[in-house]
């Protein structure tokens, strides 16, 4: 860790740096300042390829390919530059367009200094900038991401399907299980939200200054401006909105958080039922000979990476609304109350990328604890006390459940208590015969079927 790294104020930044390191491609603030110059110079070279924008300059292929080296050579260095302009400015987006000037000068093309920015609001460029940073985020990084550590999940769960195990329905034991199905049902349930994060595209408009194409109707009324600037919108893959105000009204990008939202909800349920596996010592950790879990206890082996996710998860969801609650809301045409709320997205992938991190580790830490799954289930045949009032009931038997209450609420079961209960019911002999061949281990139903379903 270095000293910058030690000083920084949030964890993000300092102790988590390295791991979400790649979010600085979609997140950073020289993401987004990279992302306005991309929008500007690729809406310049639309108009300047446009057969029906006559009164503009015509451009060769090798001035084109100079326009478009402005974007493609764009580093940390030139983005400097653009903070340098904004101190002067004190606007972000006009610092950008001054920068791309200066540029396009020192390439001799001061004849298109004047149609850069040219119908366009702050919010147009920003609002597409958003939406393509977290396009990128969503599609390079956060689904690949869910896509591996689900596939992680899944071979766990079909892996561990046949380990028979007791269920806790209220914290009480219940029907019995088997390991590999409950880790199914995580996979199954992530499986769904991360569908519909892959529905959630983003979507940007281009419209101007309330969203209505004043300037862009008084540059040329004969112009479908609509259908141009669906096509530059396109053009980024990423859904057009036709109607707006001055800003985009960001239901997409709530779909998305609120999905991202409920994904979280799960992976945080998941690591509190593995926290309590771990706790009955059901799962086992592997151990690190140079970790420590307790400075006092030396025996402890602590769930430290779901600890880790469900903080981080609890903190990406504490966010979430914030954000989303504010961006849909914005007074009139607009306000700038938005601004500072959308340059902390980022924040709220951030710390569910930890969270997968951490979940990715943690899995691949863990062990089943056979042999205490087996003690705890071949010493509760009480949980068979389902299948006997069931078959009861099958056998014309008058409250079978009450007559199965009375014996085994609250009374331990043996199985030698178990074999003189069925015995002594008055089932056919058929039945009696399965149920007493029953054991608990036996007695999971179609788990072990329903996990390696595909």
């Amino acid at each position: 860790m270095t000293k910058e790294s030690l000083l920084s104020i949030s964890p993000i930044d300092g102790r988590y740096k390295n791991k979400i390191k790649d979010l600085e491609n979609y997140f950073s603030e020289y993401a987004l300042i990279k992302a306005r110059v991309e929008v500007e110079i690729n809406w310049l070279l639309f108009l300047l390829n446009l057969k029906s924008m006559k009164f503009l300059p015509v451009i060769s292929k090798n001035q084109q390919k100079k326009i478009e080296n402005i974007f493609i050579n764009f580093d940390l260095n030139e983005a400097s530059k653009i903070k340098s302009i904004e101190k002067v400015t004190n606007h972000d987006v006009k610092a950008v367009e001054i920068y791309i000037v200066k540029q396009l000068e020192s390439l001799g093309l001061s004849k298109l200094s004047e149609y850069v920015h040219i119908c366009c609001t702050s919010e147009d460029i920003n609002n597409l900038s958003y939406a393509l940073m977290i396009e990128r985020y969503r599609t390079e990084h956060l689904l690949p991401n869910l896509k591996f550590f689900n596939k992680q999940l899944k071979s766990l769960a079909v892996k561990w399907a046949n380990i028979s195990m007791l269920s806790f329905t209220h914290g009480q034991k219940a029907s019995p299980t088997s390991l590999g199905k409950e880790f199914k049902n995580f996979f199954v349930r992530i499986n769904f939200h991360q569908k519909k994060i892959k529905e959630s595209k983003q979507a940007a408009k281009f419209n101007g200054a309330v969203g209505n194409f004043n300037a862009h109707h008084a540059l040329d009324s004969s112009i479908n401006w609509p259908k141009i600037t669906n096509k530059f919108i396109s053009s980024f893959n990423l859904e057009y909105s036709l109607i707006s105000s001055q800003i985009e009204f960001k239901d997409n990008l709530v779909f998305l958080l609120s999905n991202v939202e409920n994904l979280n909800n799960v992976l945080l349920d998941f690591s509190k039922d593995i926290w309590l596996y771990i706790s009955k010592d059901y799962l086992k950790q592997k151990i690190s000979s140079d970790e420590v879990g307790s400075s006092t206890m030396p025996h402890k082996v602590n769930p430290i990476d779901f600890e880790n996710a469900e903080g981080n998860l609890t903190l990406s969801n504490s966010l979430i609304p914030a954000i989303k609650n504010k961006m849909q809301i914005s007074r009139l045409q607009r306000d700038l109350s938005d601004s500072t709320v959308s340059r902390n997205i980022g924040l709220c992938f951030a710390y569910l990328e930890i969270s997968l991190n951490s979940l990715n580790k943690g899995l691949n830490k863990l062990e089943p604890n056979k042999s205490k799954i087996k003690k705890e289930l071949t010493e509760s045949w009480e949980v068979l006390a389902e299948a006997i009032q069931t078959v009861m009931r099958k056998n014309k038997i008058k409250n079978s459940y009450e007559i199965i209450k009375k014996v085994t609420r609250g009374n331990k079961i043996t199985e030698k208590s178990y074999i003189s209960l069925v015995e002594n019911l008055a089932i056919s002999k058929e039945d009696k015969a399965k149920l007493l061949k029953l054991s608990p281990i036996q007695y999971t139903g179609l788990a072990s079927y329903l996990t390696k379903l595909k």
